[in-house]
């Protein structure tokens, strides 16, 4: 048994052998979000730290951001999920250096080999070829339009995107094509397109999602740490609504008895700065997530660890997570429909329009360069 003190209270635990105990880690992990690396789900064989005796003479090298190419085959990715408004979407990156310990995409590293840990924010992919593979396939001739979903994986504004701008490259097309998009970001980054967004958005093409997680800027550091600033988003959420661009805000993840006291706060502020939709996820944990968040608690919040693991089981049906469609992002029983309520409530006294922003495909179009007969 141990005795774990943190600010706010005491409490008294048994004392499991943590993940990052357990898991070889590099050094300089200082401004990362994980706090350990466990390996993939799919390889054969896996290692455990543990100590000899010896003392470590040869220190790691320091832990940097890797960003290799990507040949992609395919950049649409379709889907069939009946709870989320789109049925295709474009991550033009793999992996994310905004390092949010909360990323449902993180085991998706494992189909490459690598960790949903460190690895997913500090190995990182780009899809060299975006821009040839989309236009591609938006000029196939069995293609109909519908909105693509920019950002649902990975953020398409996380810091590489200024280096190798993939994004731009394919809103670039996108407007060229005349096509609708839905942006999903949690960067300022993306004033950096307010130009080609604006135009868009004259004609119903474009609408951006703004992930704000917390007002707190101590939490966003532990839970995102190279995500910018809360503030610098709701700027951004501001200057994107005063150029004509319609923004919904996202209060995600909702963490139990972490931000979910700050459910109308971010509301009210985003609304304040002209946001037209409001919604919600509550927080998920599919596979390695659940051992990761769980040890991310244990070195941050370690006596709200048990409670909050508990809340989120109580609305997963006892389960770290559920991936029934319908509740997937919102669960079930009674701590889920507070938060529905108090979103609902919230949205009404703040009068956020009920109906959703729909975006256009009627103008769609495949250009040409070759002259008109007629």
């Amino acid at each position: 048994m141990r005795n774990t003190r943190t600010a706010d209270l005491t409490v008294t635990e048994s004392a499991p052998r943590r993940l990052a105990e357990t898991t070889p880690l590099p050094s300089g992990r200082r401004g990362r979000g994980a706090t350990a690396n466990p390996g993939s789900r799919f390889e054969p064989t896996g290692r455990e730290a543990f100590a000899d005796g010896w003392p470590d003479r040869d220190a790691p090298a320091p832990l940097r951001t890797e960003v290799l190419p990507e040949q992609a085959r395919t950049l649409i990715t379709r889907n069939t999920s009946p709870d989320i408004s789109f049925d295709r979407s474009i991550n033009p990156y793999r992996g994310c250096e905004h390092g949010c310990v909360y990323c449902f995409a993180r085991p998706n590293h494992a189909y490459v080999g690598l960790s949903p840990g460190l690895d997913f924010e500090t190995k990182l992919f780009h899809k060299a070829n975006a821009a040839v593979l989309l236009e591609r396939e938006l000029s196939a001739a069995n293609y109909r339009p519908a909105t693509i979903a920019l950002g649902t994986a990975t953020d398409p504004y996380q810091p590489i995107e200024r280096e190798h701008r993939l994004t731009r490259s394919v809103l670039e097309i996108l407007a060229r094509f005349r096509h609708p998009v839905g942006i999903v970001t949690k960067s300022n980054l993306v004033l950096r397109d307010i130009d080609l967004l604006a135009e868009m958005a004259r004609d119903g093409l474009v609408k951006v999602a703004v992930s704000v997680t917390t007002l707190d800027p101590e939490l966003a550091r532990r839970l995102e740490p190279r995500a910018p600033h809360p503030e610098k988003r709701l700027e951004a959420i501001g200057r994107l609504s005063e150029a004509g661009i319609p923004v919904m805000v996202i209060a995600a993840p909702i963490i139990p008895s972490l931000n979910d006291h700050e459910v109308e706060a971010i509301l009210t502020r985003a609304r304040a700065l002209g946001a037209i939709e409001a919604s919600h996820v509550l927080l998920r944990l599919p596979l390695e997530l659940d051992a990761l968040v769980d040890d991310w608690f244990a070195e941050h919040y370690p006596g709200r660890r048990r409670h909050v693991m508990s809340l989120v089981r109580q609305a997963r049906g006892g389960k770290a997570y559920d991936a029934a469609f319908g509740t997937r992002m919102t669960g079930t029983g009674a701590y889920a429909d507070l938060i529905r309520d108090r979103m609902r409530l919230a949205r009404q006294r703040l009068g956020y329009p009920e109906e959703r922003r729909r975006l256009r495909t009627d103008l769609f179009r495949v250009p040409t360069d070759q002259l008109s007969l007629f």
